[in-house]
């Protein structure tokens, strides 16, 4: 049996003060909304808060006293989010990469073959068998220390920062069955 892993902490992707627009409760019962993404495992929510938030707030949602989040109230998928929601996730994620930029940086180090003929590597965007060979001989010769130290030692490469932000929206969208980076959902 899998283990299901809960996020501890999330960013802010939009704050709705009155709930959802089409929502038919009445008024005077709707709650304020955020909708959020956990920082470790992109998992997608959407909560109560117990005061006003802004997108890019990062809140505790662990187990324990949360300073802004009263509770969890679901677990929402990629085409749950707002359109605003949608317009920030591509920066929120980038954020979110650049503080842990090493636990990324890890994945080209350590990734590892899903057949005989498929790489973890080449989930990402734009990285074909070539650039995949290439990326493997670089970290044989010794690991890679940045995503700027990825990009000089190759010079074909896009950007990491940018393919993995590519990929993990991808994932979000259930475009590819294998999830390396997204919390796999629990139903």
């Amino acid at each position: 049996m899998v283990q299901k892993r809960f996020e501890t902490e999330a960013v802010v992707l939009d704050y709705l003060p009155t709930g959802h627009i089409g929502d038919s409760t009445p008024s005077y019962k709707r709650v304020p909304l955020a909708q959020i993404i956990g920082v470790n495992f992109f998992s997608l929510l959407e909560v109560v808060p117990k005061s006003e938030l802004s997108s890019h707030d990062r809140v505790f949602i662990g187990k324990g006293d949360r300073n802004k989040i009263s509770h969890v109230k679901r677990r929402i998928l990629y085409d749950d989010l707002t359109s605003y929601a949608k317009s920030e996730i591509e920066e929120i994620l980038k954020e979110i990469i650049s503080k842990d930029e090493s636990r990324f940086v890890k994945f080209f180090n350590s990734s590892q073959p899903l057949s005989i003929r498929y790489h973890q590597l080449e989930l990402l965007p734009g990285v074909g068998k070539k650039l995949m060979k290439e990326i493997l001989m670089e970290r044989e010769k010794r690991t890679f220390e940045s995503f700027k130290d990825i990009q000089e030692r190759i010079s074909s490469i896009p950007d990491p920062l940018n393919m993995i932000v590519k990929r993990i929206i991808s994932e979000l969208n259930n475009e590819d069955r294998y999830k390396i980076f997204v919390n796999p959902i629990f139903r």
